[in-house]
C-alpha cells in the first residue's frame, strides 16, 4: 500500500517559522492535503512534539517524533525517533547544549510551545537556530543511543545542507537514507548509494506536502521499521 508522507514540517515553536503553524493546523492541513505519516522537525527543540502527536492520534494521522538539529559545523541534521519520550529526552539535550544567546522575536520570530489545544502555554528563551556543540559524528552517535536514526537534511542546499558545507558524505557515518531538495539539482550516484526522502521543510501551512511522496508498506506503522527506527 502507498502512505503518503512529509517528514520535514517546522511548528510555531522554530523562529523562523509562521505563527499558523499550530499543532492542529499542521494536522488538519495534512490531512486536507491527503498525507497519512508526517513529522514535525523544528529546530534543536522537541517541546512540540507531544501536542503534535494526541492532535494526530485523533485523526489517524502517524506522527513520527523527529528534530532538525545544527551541528557545530551548522549541518542541518534530521533525527526520527519511535518513542516520543526518547525523541523529547534528545530534545532537552541538544536544547541545554545551544549557546546563551536570546531569541529577539522581533528579529527571528516567536519560540512558542502548545498544547494540543492550540494554546500557547510556555515560550522557549534561547535561540533555536542557533548551532549546537556537537559535531554531525557526535549527534549521530546520541541518535543511536535514544533507539533514533540520523538522516542529513536537504543534502543538495548550499546553505546548512551537508555536501554545500562539507564537500561529501562523511564515509564513518553509516547512513542509509538522505533528505534531498527536490528543487535543486543532486548528483546521481548519490540517489543510486541512498535511499532518498523528500520532503517540504514546510514553514508555512500552504507548503505542507500534497500526496506525492510515498513509501510502499503493509501498514503504517511499518513506517518505523523501514527508517530502520527501534
Amino acid at each position: 500500500m502507498k502512505f503518503y508522507y512529509d517528514l520535514h514540517i517546522h511548528s510555531d515553536l522554530s523562529p523562523c517559522s509562521s505563527r499558523d503553524m499550530t499543532p492542529n493546523n499542521i494536522i488538519n492541513m495534512s490531512l486536507i492535503k491527503e498525507l497519512d505519516i508526517i513529522a514535525v522537525t523544528d529546530h534543536n527543540s522537541a517541546e512540540n512534539l507531544r501536542a503534535v502527536t494526541e492532535v494526530g492520534k485523533k485523526t489517524g494521522i502517524k506522527v513520527i517524533p523527529g528534530l532538525e538539529v545544527t551541528t557545530r559545523e551548522e549541518v542541518h541534521v534530521l533525527c526520527y525517533f519511535k518513542e516520543l519520550d526518547k525523541a523529547e529526552e534528545f530534545g532537552r539535550a541538544i536544547y541545554d547544549s545551544l549557546p546563551p544567546v536570546k531569541n529577539n522575536p522581533e528579529i527571528f520570530g516567536e519560540q512558542n510551545i502548545y498544547n494540543s489545544k492550540d494554546e500557547i502555554r510556555a515560550v522557549l528563551d534561547k535561540l533555536l537556530i542557533n548551532a549546537c556543540k556537537y559535531t554531525i559524528e557526535d549527534i549521530y552517535s546520541m541518535v543511536k543511543e535514544y533507539n533514533g536514526v540520523m538522516i542529513p537534511a536537504h543534502i543538495n542546499k548550499m546553505t546548512n545542507g551537508i555536501l554545500g558545507v562539507l564537500g561529501f558524505m562523511p564515509l564513518n557515518l553509516k547512513i542509509d537514507f538522505v533528505e534531498v531538495y527536490p528543487k535543486l539539482p543532486i548528483d546521481h550516484k548519490i540517489t543510486e548509494k541512498y535511499k532518498v526522502l523528500k520532503n517540504s521543510d514546510a514553514h508555512q501551512l500552504i507548503d505542507i506536502s500534497e500526496a506525492v511522496n510515498y513509501f510502499e508498506l503493509n501498514n503504517v506503522d511499518d513506517v518505523y521499521s523501514f527508517l530502520k527506527l527501534q
